[in-house]
């Protein structure tokens, strides 16, 4: 098995995580914006999450989706040592780190773009793109006409069957894996791509690295037709995206059992042997909490996310149920510039509901990779249960905002529900459980998540020690002051306090993130 197959996936929108601007002319210096993620890294960790997708990162022109060089990080976000930098921190806690991958088009001011434009005809490049030719005026007034990416002509779609194409992505990619050591790709707009494209992709990164994750961007279709042993290893689920949030809305728990049932259930699932990419929202649609009509059942569709066959995801923001909307046919509001101080303000409980949840995946094997089977089913309740070999684990949901009084079989002579601690009642092979209003629970046999030792002590390394008012460099030069050690009032995280020297601004990071581990490349280093 895979590390993806039991993988838990953290997607960040970097122009909008780190409130980049919105055009990229090529004449600001370059600014590191995306190190604001190192400081996120211990809210990861809390969130047991083990990849970090990163929406796209190479050099563009507005959105990223209009790539200008694919082996360049955007000017606005850093450049590729901090980038790499980047990489480097986040494997070392555990944390993989899955790109971007826009090939199906680039942007206008993509060099082989620009040297058709230059040289006409008589550039080298004209079989790059798709279905250009010389017979008329595009809509940007180039003297040849090209396919834009669903009619956006700021997007030129490139030729998957040209050869060039084809090697100068994998020349690509290759120096991500070589250099920045990703561990995958997501596909952006995978239902335009070439079939032979993927094969060819597929047969270089599993030479490459073999548990190279390849997933991508699907709206409509028979996944199977992507996601197979020749492609793909896993899809987006739209379908289910959909089903999770409109099942609450309209109170009725059959539409997307029906979908999961459809998908992977014991008897004829069609995708039972795909571990699909699940996702509540992301940077394309709409916010959970703004889709839901009711917010008391956020905690009930992430637990449902996570329990179902399938790999959960959190788009960045979200565990604090923050809010965004399409609006003017502009996706800014679902990429917004967030700060975790701002954020611990928002929902505090959602978000220690989905600490929980990403603990009890973490326990259960059956959570992760165990087969779907539903017991008990009504328009507002749902009771099923996960089975890997001698595991099993009941998921149960109640939407309503009533009691619901919950009985069924098990073979087992004591559960307990693993969220709250709390015993369920067990006579002859019947369990009863009173489910308060909008409420989710998780019963197991075995209680190991509030049962788990505690852990053991870690003895700090003499190197790692700081000095308060020692001067201290950072690796790009800038040299700061460190004035206090703090603790997070609620991580118990120790915190570093540390003033610029140039202009006097304060800063603060975790203890771990500033000087790093003994023998490792330092973040910042003392002054002698």
């Amino acid at each position: 098995m895979n590390w993806y197959d039991n993988a838990i996936i953290y997607h960040i929108y970097p122009l909008g995580f780190c409130g980049a601007p919105k055009f990229n002319d090529g004449s600001e210096d370059v600014t590191y914006r995306l190190d604001k993620v190192l400081d996120w890294i211990p809210h990861l960790k809390e969130m047991n999450v083990d990849a970090v997708y990163f929406g796209p990162v190479f050099e563009s022109v507005e959105h990223g989706y209009d790539t200008i060089d694919y082996k360049k990080i955007d000017r606005r976000l850093g450049d590729n040592n901090s980038f790499r930098f980047i990489c480097d921190r986040l494997h070392e806690n555990g944390i993989r780190v899955i790109l971007d991958g826009v090939f199906n088009h680039v942007g206008r001011r993509f060099p082989q773009f620009m040297d058709v434009q230059e040289k006409g005809q008589g550039s080298e490049y004209c079989g790059w793109f798709q279905n250009l030719n010389f017979g008329g005026p595009s809509p940007y007034g180039d003297p040849f006409w090209y396919e834009g990416w669903n009619g956006h002509y700021n997007l030129v779609k490139l030729n998957l069957r040209n050869v060039g194409v084809c090697d100068h992505i994998i020349d690509a990619i290759n120096y991500w894996i070589e250099s920045f050591n990703i561990d995958g790709i997501r596909f952006d707009a995978a239902d335009c791509i070439d079939f032979d494209f993927f094969k060819r992709i597929r047969s270089f990164c599993k030479g490459k690295k073999p548990d190279f994750w390849l997933m991508g961007e699907i709206i409509h279709g028979d996944y199977n037709r992507w996601a197979n042993p020749e492609m793909l290893d896993s899809v987006t689920n739209y379908e289910c995206y959909k089903g999770l949030w409109s099942s609450h809305n309209d109170k009725n728990y059959f539409e997307i059992d029906y979908s999961i049932n459809r998908q992977s259930g014991a008897n004829g699932g069609i995708y039972r042997n795909l571990d699909l990419y699940n996702f509540v929202d992301n940077h394309d649609v709409n916010r959970l909490a703004s889709t839901l009509h009711n917010n008391a059942h956020l905690p009930l569709v992430y637990t449902l996310m996570y329990t179902m066959p399938g790999i959960p995801s959190i788009y960045y923001g979200s565990e604090y149920g923050i809010e965004g909307r399409k609006e003017n046919n502009s996706d800014d509001a679902l990429r917004p510039c967030l700060h975790l101080q701002d954020m611990e303000r928002e929902n505090v409980s959602l978000y220690h509901h989905i600490v929980k949840l990403g603990r009890i995946y973490r326990a259960y094997p059956a959570l992760r990779t165990g087969s779907y089977e539903r017991i008990m089913i009504t328009n507002q309740q749902l009771l099923f249960k996960k089975i890997q070999g001698e595991q099993t684990v009941y998921v149960a949901l109640n939407l309503g905002d009533y009691e619901f009084d919950l009985n069924f079989q098990t073979h087992m002579n004591g559960l307990v529900d693993v969220f709250t601690a709390t015993p369920i009642q067990v006579e002859n092979g019947n369990a009863f459980v009173r489910m308060a209003p909008y409420s989710a629970m998780i019963i197991v046999a075995d209680d190991i998540v509030n049962n788990e030792p505690e852990e053991a002590v870690i003895v700090e390394d003499k190197d790692t020690e700081i000095v308060v008012g020692a001067k201290y460099r950072h690796f790009k030069g800038n040299e700061y002051e460190l004035l206090a050690v703090a603790r997070h009032t609620e991580t118990m995280e120790e915190l570093v306090i540390y003033k610029s020297l140039k202009d006097g601004e304060v800063w603060a990071r975790p203890k771990s993130m500033f000087i790093g581990k003994a023998g490792e490349e330092r973040r910042f280093t003392k002054i002698d």
